[in-house]
């Protein structure tokens, strides 16, 4: 089982999947198992920030600063949106942990 998304994690979109917008929201295909994903405007946001690698934390700041919400609950819903799609195979967690 993989360990739960935190504020640390650096995730990406994975490369089995097209998207395209639809006005300001997004439709995601996913090419494994052909099902198709609906992403409201803050979730095609996120979906076109995570087309890079980026941090939980990143992804925070980037919706504080377009949409008017408190740090906790932004973070909150972020990971749980993250954690829909790392379970759904559209998102993948890249291991940047620091070598010592």
């Amino acid at each position: 089982m993989s360990s739960p998304l935190s504020a640390h994690s650096i995730v990406v979109a994975t490369s089995e999947q097209v998207s395209c917008p639809l006005g300001e929201e997004s439709v995601i295909l996913n090419l494994k198992n052909s099902v198709y994903y609906g992403m409201n405007p803050v979730g095609a946001r996120v979906w076109n920030l995570i087309q890079q690698q980026r941090s939980v934390a990143e992804l925070r700041d980037a919706v504080m600063d377009e949409y008017e919400v408190e740090a906790e609950r932004c973070e909150r819903e972020i990971l749980e949106l993250l954690e829909k799609m790392r379970s759904e195979g559209l998102i993948q967690v890249v291991d940047k942990t620091p070598s010592k």
